[in-house]
């Protein structure tokens, strides 16, 4: 495993490297000349593959958060209640992540990502058709399993068959990707809802997926630098041992988990303080407030200009503190104030998440599927239990209490951040004291 001495950061690690030769006729001499970069044959393909695969795993994924109040509304449950069927698909992901990576190592990044997206596609056509709440939620915990070869194999993908200083811009494309599908998704489902209810807006998304299933299907390349390799169950709790034995590691995991906790408690959540008192929104423009996600399309895609600038810890102290401010200016009882607030929460959430994962993807030299799965198992379990624990909040005291669950996540972040920032500090002293002497 690689060394954890830079705290929450590999851009010191990749700064101190020696140069790589830009000679791509030497392959010797450059060891990624074959590997896609911008501008370079293939590259757009896969990215407008990895992108289509980002838009249908995120409107999948939360389908039915835009529609929770129609839902609650119809099958007369509660908030708490209906927001389970966000989160049984969430935490389904969360629990089939590592497996399904394992099996990614054996047949291919590719052909895990394409059965997964296929099977997920069509488990979202029967959706609409659920009869009750809880076979609702079993079908939505099913199709989280689905979609969960998706979103490490994706990570391990481009780790393999990007060149390194290209990386978190692929990435960066690929949670583009998530934010669009995040975004389009529940726009439908709240005009489709509105006028012609919450089963149609599911059957909608479901059609979107196909439509993203079969362009991720024809554009995707074919895998130059993948080498398969049977894990079995002991090797593969050997190597998330060892990944989760790196100091490292195991602070990015807990920095996704924390900002996903907010993404989950604040998106679940809002559409049931919309279309209440004091703002009464209608289901269409409750879903229409979701075009915000194109902020975090933005947000996610320049992350690798921002990480140049001020460092990763640097661009996750700028993601807290946005993320953070935006949750306090939504307490006020403004549709403008929420409005901003959102903004702010979307960007800095989406720009958090991308340099975290994409140091995860950096870091891990070997089994990067392992290590990336258990990057998104942490995410999801912290967009599930955000999503539980902030509709619990809501019902019990408003949406102080999914204010204050944010918070207190934002703060657990930057705590990490700052260990490893006074770590890094620290070992660079000792560094210059070991050079002096």
């Amino acid at each position: 495993m690689p060394p954890a001495d830079t705290g929450a950061s590999v851009t010191d690690r990749a700064a101190a490297s020696p140069p790589s030769s830009t000679d791509s006729s030497s392959p010797a001499a450059d060891p990624e000349a074959g590997k896609l970069r911008p501008g370079g044959p293939g590259y757009r393909r896969m990215s407008f593959a990895l992108f289509a695969a980002g838009v249908a795993t995120f409107a999948l994924l939360y389908s039915t958060q835009a529609l929770l109040p129609a839902i609650s509304g119809d099958l007369r449950v509660s908030p708490d209640q209906a927001s389970w069927t966000v989160s049984a698909a969430t935490f389904g992901l969360a629990l089939g992540v590592i497996p399904l990576s394992a099996l990614s190592e054996r047949f291919g990044r590719r052909t895990l990502m394409t059965a997964s997206l296929s099977v997920a596609a069509l488990i979202a056509l029967v959706v609409p058709f659920a009869p009750s709440l809880g076979v609702l939620i079993a079908l939505r915990a099913v199709q989280g399993v689905a979609l969960a070869g998706l979103p490490a194999s994706a990570m391990a993908f481009l780790a393999e068959e990007v060149r390194a200083k290209a990386l978190v811009a692929a990435i960066g494309l690929f949670v583009a990707g998530n934010s669009i599908g995040g975004m389009s998704g529940r726009i439908v489902t709240g005009w489709v809802a509105q006028a012609w209810g919450w089963r149609a807006a599911l059957g909608a998304v479901g059609v979107l997926a196909v439509v993203c299933a079969v362009t991720f299907r024809l554009l995707v390349p074919r895998a130059r630098h993948f080498a398969p390799r049977a894990v079995g169950p002991r090797a593969l709790a050997r190597t998330l041992g060892g990944h989760l034995a790196d100091p490292l590691l195991r602070r990015l995991y807990g920095i996704g988990a924390l900002f996903m906790t907010v993404f989950g408690a604040v998106y679940t959540v809002i559409g049931y303080r919309l279309v209440a008192e004091p703002f009464n929104l209608p289901q269409g423009i409750v879903g229409s407030i979701f075009v915000i996600y194109l902020v975090g399309t933005v947000s996610s895609a320049a992350a690798g200009k921002l990480v140049a600038r001020v460092g990763r810890r640097g661009a996750l102290y700028l993601a807290v503190g946005t993320t953070s401010t935006g949750l306090l200016l939504s307490l006020a009882d403004s549709v403008g104030a929420v409005l901003a607030g959102l903004v702010l929460i979307t960007a800095g959430f989406f720009a958090g998440h991308a340099v975290a994962s994409s140091s995860v993807s950096r870091t891990a030299k070997t089994a990067r599927a392992q290590a990336s799965a258990l990057y998104q198992c942490a995410y999801y379990v912290g967009s599930s239990l955000g999503g539980a624990l902030g509709a619990a909040a809501f019902h019990a005291v408003g949406w102080e209490g999914t204010v204050l669950l944010g918070l207190a996540a934002m703060l657990g972040a930057a705590s990490i951040t700052l260990y490893a920032t006074r770590k890094a500090m620290t070992e660079r002293r000792l560094l210059h004291l070991e050079r002096a002497a």
